[in-house]
């Protein structure tokens, strides 16, 4: 565990790691209220009681979607980890921050809401998985204090000695995806992480927030805490092996034009295995809410429930099934759409929200909620006005982008574009039967085709016309490079080239 010194060590460190210049003391205000981001990996927004699923088993969520605002429509603009996360850090397009991959790092030099937190004389602190994909030293990024994914299983395994594990109890192998053959690292058997909870890794994350609450219960905070679930291999403990039954869970079918789209890792995976990955991907939710449930509770022991803006979310969603796939790096809606809540005592009315939003209106909604200098850029705008049940005009479709594979998406609350080049050897696993297979458009109806199994486009040129325009224009209004478009070139041309990335 660390100390009250590790703690002032971390964030008092005069020079700035970044300038090398003389830290400035903000000056803070009075009763500043206190900020605690909550972020879970590959959770899907359909997996949770409070959007309908009767299987789901999410209590604590739930309350805190019964206590808050929770938007029932809302999407993020990269479906996958790091663009993804990087975006509503920083408030700009994937494409704009310069992260679009899953391996690039985020250039420190990039505005950040903790800058705008310590800018404002917070004390500043991640504990979790953030895909900044550099070690992590403090004032990283505007934190004072970071223990991100890295640092986090290194001091977790040097200050817990698990206990040994009965051998009648099978726990699951070592996670080695795409080395494995998907049933494994996908977990098909539904076998625990070798650890008790009280030993696991997200156990002792849970400890050190509970530690950062207390140790700054009088001091303006804003903490960040990143869970690793319910990413695969859906990690739960040992007493939660039995939670869920298996047979109880029906994979959705594969649509009639999904064939050589499923990737190829797929193809082998029964019935019986689907099964088995919905009931550990369920479990590993559940347990995710046990966790949440626990820094909630601190919480409120401390007194400092009143004063805290609390948001609840996850980077991205992930199919279940859904078209074959299980995993997110694709536009279908179930790897779009994202859990978000809401909860401010007396400053957030409770309620459900159905309007579009996105992940980019995360930050300019909490720089406003909180009074803080708005990010230099931002691409969303502040979700503010549904809290206060103030007049607001909905955001007539969502736009997302996944450039490893060149792909983007627009979506209305009735119409699905599906638009790819076609034309990139993607990196990231999932080989179809046609890696390069050429420019392809896809659009679905989706209220009378809501799981986008029929692709309509032949039969309305027109609204795809209308669509790729609204791609392309996003594009050019976010694109640091749309000044350098290529002259005299059709519209499709133009968006091949702006689907390429160029991530540094």
């Amino acid at each position: 565990m660390l100390t009250r010194r590790d703690w002032l060590a971390a964030s008092a460190s005069s020079l700035s790691p970044l300038t090398g210049t003389q830290k400035q003391t903000p000056r803070r205000r009075a009763k500043q209220p206190n900020f605690l981001f909550l972020i879970a990996d590959d959770h899907a927004a359909y997996v949770m009681g409070a959007d309908g699923d009767r299987q789901a088993v999410t209590p604590h969520l739930d309350q805190l979607a019964a206590q808050g605002a929770r938007f029932a429509a809302h999407y993020c603009n990269s479906p996958v980890c790091t663009p993804s996360r990087q975006s509503f850090f920083t408030g700009q397009m994937p494409s704009t921050v310069g992260v679009t991959r899953l391996p690039t790092p985020l250039n420190p030099d990039k505005p950040t809401l903790a800058k705008q937190f310590k800018q404002a004389g917070y004390r500043t602190a991640v504990i979790g998985k953030m895909h900044f994909n550099r070690r992590a030293s403090p004032g990283l990024h505007g934190f004072d204090y970071l223990i991100t994914e890295r640092e986090l299983a290194a001091d977790w395994n040097k200050n817990v000695r698990p206990r040994p594990i009965p051998q009648e109890i099978r726990t699951k192998p070592a996670w080695r995806p795409f080395r494995d053959p998907a049933r494994i690292w996908l977990n098909a058997d539904k076998l625990p992480y070798p650890r008790y909870e009280q030993d696991m890794k997200a156990a002792y994350q849970v400890r050190l927030a509970e530690q950062f609450l207390e140790e700054n219960r009088q001091t303006p905070f804003a903490l960040w805490v990143s869970f690793h679930e319910p990413h695969s291999p859906f990690d739960f403990p040992v007493e939660l092996r039995s939670k869920f039954d298996p047979k109880t869970f029906h994979p959705p079918r594969v649509g009639p034009e999904d064939g050589w789209q499923i990737p190829k890792i797929f193809r082998d995976l029964t019935e019986e295995d689907k099964q088995g990955i919905l009931a550990a991907y369920y479990t590993s939710v559940f347990y995710l809410d046990q966790n949440l449930g626990r820094l909630l509770e601190k919480l409120r022991r401390l007194n400092l429930e009143e004063n805290t803006l609390v948001v609840y979310t996850a980077d991205h969603g992930y199919d279940l099934g859904h078209h074959g796939r299980f995993e997110k790096h694709c536009g279908w809606d179930p790897a779009l759409r994202v859990p978000v809540i809401w909860r401010y005592p007396g400053k957030i009315r409770p309620g459900v929200i159905h309007d579009l939003t996105e992940h980019l209106d995360l930050a300019p909604t909490v720089v406003d909620l909180l009074d803080l200098e708005p990010l230099p850029i931002q691409h969303g705008r502040s979700l503010r006005p549904y809290f206060e049940n103030r007049k607001i005009q909905p955001r007539p479709y969502i736009f997302s982008q996944y450039l490893e594979n060149e792909e983007a998406y627009v979506r209305t609350h009735r119409w699905k574009l599906i638009y790819g080049s076609g034309k990139r050897a993607r990196g990231d696993g999932y080989e179809t039967d046609h890696p390069t297979p050429g420019r392809y458009v896809r659009l679905y109806d989706l209220q009378a085709d809501p799981d986008e199994f029929t692709n309509v486009a032949e039969r309305f040129p027109g609204l795809v016309a209308e669509l790729e325009q609204i791609l392309l224009d996003r594009f050019r209004s976010t694109h640091p490079e749309a000044d350098q478009e290529p002259p005299n070139s059709d519209r499709e041309a133009i968006l091949d080239w702006y689907l390429r990335p160029r991530d540094v």
